[in-house]
């Protein structure tokens, strides 16, 4: 699957000619811009739109498919990208070349190892919440079949093991279906609203339906990322067959939100952290979205007519969403300028 997600990334960078916009022209660039820039193994498609583009993620609007490439939707290390002018606009290219890749020729096909492609951002950041974190409803998660017994009556488990689950959805499962085990996590509850968006759920492993007798199904394990306990609960394993291509895209409809939750307990945002915003599909938020980030500037007193006065948010990052639930999504922040916290606000960029 990571595989897949490196090829599909790649494919965001080199697209289709785009009609010019407003923002592609000179003024799109930076005037320290490089005329031409070698990839270089750990690179992401966003380090290199940054050192020609004033703003990052508009570069799908200035990209050029060279045709004499084959396959150009993959960049690799080694890769040339030159910035040229195509009718008095400019473009960026790409020249191939061979870097540390390693190519094999068979009598049928050309095969380049996908795991050297350069990623559109830094996959090791999401990784986890691409595939083994979800939000579900809390009714989804109290209703699902959970774990009663280890095997032979051990109360923890792991990758190998059978462990026995009862209830739930199981009752109408197919021998073999699989199933990720969770751990409920944290209550995401609306800031402005009160309402509950969702219970994140953490898979701690992976296993198939193996067997059945009356209410009661084993499972096998194949993985574990964490031990399993006891109440642990089940849940039908994700299609994520089509992977997120990442395409940076502005919100179709003005969006108003804010960041209800830094993924690891803290409450300072930084670059490249993976925060939880209260907008989801319901309010038209995509995979790919990018949103600026607003930060409180507070209160002062007005000397003059003895009052509180709320000063202007001042923007102060950038963010990227990479995966929408009903209710809230889940982002990673590709720019922070300065201090950013949870309850920020965030905006159409």
């Amino acid at each position: 699957m990571r595989k897949a997600l490196f090829g599909l990334l790649g494919s965001l960078l080199l697209v289709s000619f785009v009609q010019a916009s407003e923002h592609t022209g000179d003024s799109a660039l930076r005037l320290d811009h490089p005329e031409q820039y070698v990839v270089k193994k750990g690179d992401t498609l966003w380090d290199i739109s940054e050192t020609f583009l004033k703003t990052p993620w508009l570069w799908p609007e200035i990209w050029h498919v060279n045709p004499q490439i084959q396959n150009p939707h993959l960049i690799y290390p080694g890769d040339t990208i030159s910035l040229v002018y195509i009718d008095g606009k400019p473009r960026l290219i790409i020249n191939r070349g061979m870097g540390d890749r390693t190519v094999k020729l068979t009598p049928t096909t050309r095969i380049e190892p996908l795991d050297t492609v350069i990623p559109a951002i830094p996959l090791d950041a999401i990784d986890a919440f691409l595939t083994r974190s979800r939000v579900v409803t809390a009714e989804a998660l109290a209703g699902a079949a959970y774990v009663i017994s280890g095997h032979e009556g051990r109360i923890i488990s792991g990758g190998g093991d059978k462990l026995y689950a009862r209830d739930g959805l199981l009752d109408s499962a197919n021998l073999f279906s699989s199933y990720g085990v969770y751990r409920p996590s944290k209550n995401y509850i609306d800031p402005d609203t009160n309402e509950d968006l969702g219970v994140e759920a953490l898979e701690m492993g992976l296993g198939k339906v193996i067997a059945k007798d009356g209410d009661v199904s084993t499972m096998k394990l194949s993985s574990s990322d964490k031990e399993i306990r006891l109440k642990d609960r089940l849940l039908p394993t994700e299609e994520l067959n089509v992977v997120p291509t990442f395409f940076p895209s502005a919100p179709k409809t003005q969006i108003s939100g804010k960041i209800i939750s830094v993924i690891g307990g803290v409450t300072q945002v930084g670059q490249f952290n993976v925060v939880a915003i209260n907008r989801g599909e319901r309010d038209g938020i995509v995979v790919g979205n990018v949103m600026a980030i607003y930060h409180e500037s507070g209160q002062v007193k007005d000397r003059v007519r003895n009052e509180m006065v709320q000063l202007p948010s001042e923007r102060g990052g950038l963010l990227m969403v990479f995966r929408v639930f009903e209710k809230m999504s889940y982002a990673l922040v590709l720019k922070a300028e300065r201090p950013l916290a949870v309850l920020d606000e965030i905006r159409n960029p």
